[in-house]
């Protein structure tokens, strides 16, 4: 498959369906950027947290590990979403074993080029196509750092008297965004439906699906999840679609399948969804609060110590996940009903 592969189909679709919804669009081009190359990295499009410092993936492992110590340390399940290129699955995993804790790993992925990466740095994880395909038997914990934004969104644009659904159409592959059909007033949020015209809701069926399903199965096997991404407590108007490529913004219209479509997350619609599928929720909390908490001060002086001369490279990259990082992104924590109240969201 060719570079222009996904622009033609999707320019051969618009022509003969008609425009195509953003969240269509935006699917279809995250699949086809995930499943041929690795993104991350300085050489890549974007840098997440594991990258940035082992003692993010660290503390998570931590984390895990503590929730389940606490549940009365039952055979359980640990899982990531959308796992990268498995560094912190590697740096979870060695934390999660000095903690007294090996569990099954398991990764949700669908790229064949990450899976790849992944089974370098563990090499034992079984891989699953969705979260349909995990375990039933035990508890599951998991993680899905920077998993949800990713997922498709609508956009709702305020047009004069109506809400309309922002669609893709396309002129000789230059896709462009247009305004749709007219949605009804009861998808908008009652302190919404007045808003300004011009102003864009973006909601995500796709992101209350997942999280749905697997409060769901944690509310049944026990278990838990934390959720760490870049968003918001909603509902709020804004438009926040992004491209990015090379470590700086793109256009999100051009090039599909070429760099990576993100969005904030509404921390508020994922926590009622969670609660919908039967699960507590905690959160969400700022990330650079939530690691403080879990002791990212203690881990980067215990580091420094080791590797002095790398001392003022672990401050920094402190400062970067808690400071840089801290605020924009939150975590948001999920547990079966009975469950200890996990670390970090007191």
């Amino acid at each position: 498959m060719t570079d222009e592969a996904l622009p033609e189909r999707l320019a051969r679709a618009i022509a003969l369906a008609g425009p195509i919804p953003l969240s269509q669009f935006m699917a279809a081009a995250n699949a086809h950027y995930y499943a041929t190359r690795d993104p991350l990295g300085a050489g890549g499009d974007f840098v997440t947290a594991p990258e940035i410092s082992q003692m993010f993936g660290e503390l998570v492992g931590l984390w895990c590990a503590d929730l389940w110590d606490r549940a009365g340390r039952p055979p359980a399940h640990w899982v990531e979403l959308g796992p990268g290129r498995g560094t912190l699955a590697a740096d979870a995993r060695r934390a999660m074993a000095k903690a007294g804790w090996s569990p099954p790993v398991h990764f949700v992925e669908t790229s064949p080029v990450l899976r790849a990466a992944q089974a370098e740095r563990v090499a034992d994880a079984r891989f699953h196509e969705s979260v349909a395909s995990l375990p039933d038997d035990a508890p599951l914990i998991v993680v899905a750092n920077e998993f949800f934004d990713a997922l498709p969104i609508r956009q709702l644009v305020r047009g004069a008297g109506a809400w309309r659904e922002r669609l893709v159409a396309c002129q000789d592959t230059l896709f462009l965004p247009i305004a749709g059909p007219a949605v009804p007033e009861a998808v908008i949020p009652p302190g919404l439906r007045e808003a300004e015209p011009g102003a864009v809701l973006e909601i995500s069926p796709a992101q209350v699906a997942v999280m749905r399903d697997l409060a769901a199965r944690i509310a049944r096997q026990g278990g838990g999840l934390v959720a760490i991404d870049y968003g918001h407590e909603g509902p709020l108007t804004g438009e926040t679609l992004q491209a990015v490529r090379a470590h700086g913004h793109a256009n999100p219209f051009e090039s599909p399948g070429e760099h990576d479509l993100t969005a904030h997350v509404d921390f508020t619609t994922l926590a009622a969804a969670a609660q919908a599928g039967g699960a507590t929720v905690w959160g969400p909390v700022e990330q650079g609060e939530w690691l403080v908490k879990l002791g990212i001060d203690a881990r980067a002086a215990a580091l420094a110590r080791h590797a002095p001369e790398r001392a003022e490279a672990i401050v920094a990259d402190r400062q970067r996940l808690v400071t840089g990082m801290g605020t924009l992104f939150k975590a948001l924590a999920v547990t079966a009903p009975g469950w200890p109240q996990p670390a970090g969201f007191a």
